[in-house]
């Protein structure tokens, strides 16, 4: 059984996704997206963790049997060569996704499993860039810290 993404920044709708995946099967192995691929589709800034650590961090997973890293744009080479009996992919992406035709044409049937809503890298991503934002913008002159400039030691 296999399913494919980036898993860039893995989190807890990743580790729900793929535990539900490996509950399909016996078997589960994970196509990773290479930084190429990513970068191909996602943009210059992505992705944020290099394709080593994402390989890492999921074959530590217990539900992640075998993690493979592609390097084209979409899994349908890889499918192609592993043939598996069930593809898992996420219902955003419906039945008639890239991969079916694939799996399908050599004997396998597609799984999908909802998104998991507020569970995503996208929105995580957007919560660090605003908490970044918000510890680069300067707090407000306390009136501590008037005193300091004017000389006072202390205020009481």
């Amino acid at each position: 059984m296999t399913t494919n993404g980036s898993f860039d920044l893995l989190h807890a709708g990743h580790a729900k996704y793929l535990q539900l995946a490996r509950a399909e099967g016996d078997v589960l192995i994970v196509g990773l997206n290479s930084d190429r691929s990513v970068h191909s589709y996602k943009g210059p800034t992505r992705p944020i963790v290099p394709q080593r650590h994402r390989a890492a961090m999921l074959a530590a997973l217990e539900c992640v049997d075998f993690v493979t890293i592609f390097h084209e744009r979409d899994p349908r080479r890889l499918l192609s060569i592993i043939r598996p009996d069930v593809h898992v992919n996420g219902s955003e992406y419906g039945a008639n996704c890239i991969e079916s035709g694939v799996v399908k044409h050599h004997g396998g049937r597609l799984h999908l499993i909802p998104k998991f809503f507020g569970l995503s890298t996208s929105r995580l991503l957007g919560r660090i860039r605003a908490a970044g934002e918000a510890e680069a913008t300067p707090p407000p002159p306390t009136r501590r810290g008037l005193t300091r400039r004017l000389g006072a030691s202390s205020i009481r």
